[in-house]
């Protein structure tokens, strides 16, 4: 399989008709080989229109919502980014194009093992194992977050970690109905937009669900 022809194609027919015109975004994506963030048996599909399983009940997302939630994210890279839920380590791959420092955290060792061995080449791109609901303390304040798992809110402790007009962006919802949302923090107040209905998996954690949904 043409990998690179797949991966213009995922560009020029999945992100620009949709409205992804950031040049900075469609360039990540282009650069980032989404094939070797995907089980070997399912590479043939690492370019299709739809979310791929990577193991212990994850999914890595289709591109189309990898783009639009980085798009939001308004990244001029200069930022210091916090991911919660490192999955395949694709999306924090595609931070690392737009953003100076990408900080990611996964609750699965064997995710954190696999991504961080794709990641290797990668020197912007920190990772740890732990609960992505507490957040990452000791890096913070961060001007970005993202949370690829879906949450009835926003983690507490994000909240503090967020600097003054940072963005963060997550699937706000329960197991059945969730809304990709953007917030904005405008003096300490959370300013919200709706972007999208989406489906994730859920956050599990002592800031998120307390098990599986």
């Amino acid at each position: 399989m043409n990998f690179e022809a797949a991966r213009k194609l995922m560009v020029e027919e999945q992100l620009i008709p949709r409205g992804i015109n950031d040049e900075k975004v469609l360039n990540a994506f282009l650069k980032v080989e989404r094939y070797r963030f995907i089980p070997e048996e399912l590479q043939a599909s690492a370019y299709a229109d739809y979310p791929l399983p990577i193991g212990e009940g994850q999914t890595i997302s289709q591109p189309y919502i990898v783009a639009l939630m980085t798009q939001a994210l308004k990244l001029n890279g200069s930022e210091k980014v916090l991911e919660i839920g490192t999955g395949s380590g694709y999306q924090a791959a595609i931070l690392s194009q737009l953003a100076k420092e990408v900080y990611s955290i996964e609750r699965f060792p064997v995710l954190v093992k696999g991504a961080q061995g794709v990641l290797a080449g990668y020197n912007n791109i920190h990772t740890k194992i732990g609960d992505g609901t507490l957040g990452w303390p000791e890096e913070a304040p961060f001007d970005a977050i993202i949370i690829t798992a879906a949450s009835p809110k926003i983690p507490l402790p994000l909240t503090a970690q967020l600097k003054e007009e940072g963005r963060l962006i997550l699937p706000l919802g329960d197991s059945f109905t969730q809304m990709l949302t953007l917030f904005k923090n405008k003096n300490g107040n959370l300013e919200s937009a709706d972007i999208c209905p989406c489906v994730f998996v859920p956050l599990v954690g002592k800031y998120g669900y307390n098990k599986e949904i």
